[in-house]
């Protein structure tokens, strides 16, 4: 499903023209208005497209990958049977047109509790292990005093809120392109709580919730990297109409060896020219600990050398990246040579034909602009 041409837009459209494709269309296949036989998919497939394309980075990622965000790609909510919620077209639609379709109106009763956002710090060794960790995270959390009455106790109780006779919600008429329509609203006296406080807890001020750190346990999928986050459902704010998410951006604590890149990992391994010239051993980190790796004689500046399966697991995906060695011909500088050494080249040097002589530069000149790039 190409989402450019599902609102019929080009793919260099602006903001605007993709809200008006959307509007018109929406309009068209909404279920209120068009009984047809996959009008109402049509509807739902609209909104996605314009769920994505209206969200800069969404479009971004979009026109990078040619799939929406959320499929185990960074930026989205890869983990949605973590508790992620689904997408309600019904919502999209509502938010641009406002007001009430087929009487479903604004939010009914108490509100919701903010969700919350913080980030995690984790290392190679806890992301591939799919580890457990834990997270500090300040929240609004119920109040000891009252225990969430927001009433002193002992005090007088809530009375019920003369402007919405305890229902929470205020109705209302709205003016729409299907005419007139009853809407909804919570209560602009109680907030939508139906009662009002009369003598409000001294500790939280009626407000029924207090503000507590709390430490809350994260399961990390295996393979996770840098750029997601993962929904920890419910360990918000708490509120009178539910708790609110809390969203955890994942950070990676850099490796003193190792560098990531996607599910493989690599080493920069340093080696003298004997070695590479001669062949070897070397030691390898890797995250079960250092392996002795065979240096191939002639290996040269750059080469590299695979160890299958020894990377990170492969975010919601069977199997493992790789550990790449990455050769680097490390040169010694003139002063670093001994007498022996130095001799010995000089015989290698005559030997090979690249004679050191006053006309020409020495060997280890020669090989260090080279592998410096002069």
């Amino acid at each position: 499903m190409d989402y450019y041409e599902l609102l019929g837009v080009a793919r260099t459209a602006g903001a605007d023209e993709i809200k008006s494709a959307y509007r018109k269309l929406a309009l068209k296949f909404h279920p209120d208005r068009n009984k047809e036989p996959g009008a109402a998919e049509k509807f739902t497939q609209i909104n996605e497209a314009y769920a994505v394309l209206s969200d800069t980075e969404k479009r971004a990622h979009y026109d990078r990958f040619g799939t929406a965000p959320g499929a185990g790609m960074p930026g989205g909510d890869p983990f949605g049977g973590m508790g992620g919620a689904g997408f309600d077209p019904m919502d999209l639609f509502e938010q641009l047109f406002g007001g009430a379709v087929g009487g479903r109106g604004g939010r009914r009763g108490p509100a919701r509790g903010d969700d919350l956002e913080t980030e995690a710090h984790v290392t190679l060794h806890q992301a591939r292990a799919g580890e457990e960790i834990e997270v500090n995270v300040d929240r609004l959390t119920e109040c000891d005093h009252c225990h969430g009455s927001k009433t002193e106790p002992g005090g007088k109780p809530p009375v019920t809120c003369t402007t919405c006779g305890g229902a929470g919600a205020v109705r209302g008429q709205a003016r729409t392109i299907f005419g007139v329509m009853e809407t909804q609203q919570p209560c602009p006296t109680c907030r939508g709580e139906g009662q009002l406080v009369v003598d409000p807890c001294t500790v939280c001020k009626g407000r029924g919730r207090t503000l507590k750190s709390d430490t809350v346990k994260v399961k990390l999928p295996k393979g996770i990297d840098e750029g997601y986050r993962i929904r920890v459902a419910g360990m918000g704010n708490e509120g009178p109409g539910g708790n609110g998410d809390l969203y955890v951006h994942i950070e990676m604590e850099p490796h003193p060896e190792l560098q990531r890149e996607a599910e493989h990992l690599v080493y920069t391994a340093p080696i003298g020219f004997a070695r590479a010239v001669l062949g070897g051993q070397i030691s390898v980190p890797t995250l079960d600990g250092p392996v002795t790796v065979d240096v191939k004689p002639g290996t040269q500046h750059g080469d590299l050398h695979r160890l299958r399966g020894q990377g990170m697991p492969r975010l919601q995906a069977s199997g493992s990246g790789d550990l790449v060695v990455q050769y680097e011909l490390h040169v010694p500088k003139p002063g670093q040579l001994s007498p022996e050494a130095r001799e010995a080249l000089e015989a290698y040097a005559r030997a090979v034909g690249d004679e050191v002589t006053e006309k020409h530069e020495g060997f280890f000149d020669k090989v260090g602009k080279i592998f410096r790039g002069d």
